[in-house]
């Protein structure tokens, strides 16, 4: 198995399979401290900060990883916290591609 890290996301136009929930337990294994939904459709995970600035200054690197892959992360972010979920809108589930940009978000901290 490659690294994710060492991977780029794919463009999914929907013509593949989202992954099952034993499916995205093997890669949860590549991006620790993420959380895979109960319906295996979605991955999350919250970082804390000391304060707005840091989150925000994280959040920017979260967008420049995120525009760099071509896959897009919902982001909530405020005083102290930055919140992210990754999910595949063409296929309504998980792909490789979410946990390639979460390995890669990980490497930011």
């Amino acid at each position: 198995m490659q690294d994710l890290l060492q991977k780029k996301c794919v463009a999914c136009e929907g013509d593949v399979p989202p992954l099952n929930k034993i499916e995205a337990d093997v890669l949860l294994k590549q991006t620790p401290g993420w959380d895979v939904s109960d319906d295996a459709k979605s991955l999350s995970r919250e970082f804390k900060f000391k304060n707005f600035a840091e989150a925000l200054t994280f959040t920017e690197k979260v967008g420049a990883v995120a525009e760099s892959e071509g896959h897009h992360p919902d982001i909530e972010m405020g005083w102290g916290y930055v919140r992210i979920k990754l999910t595949t809108h063409a296929i309504n589930g998980l792909s490789e591609n979410d946990f390639i940009v979460a390995a890669k978000i990980n490497q930011l901290q």
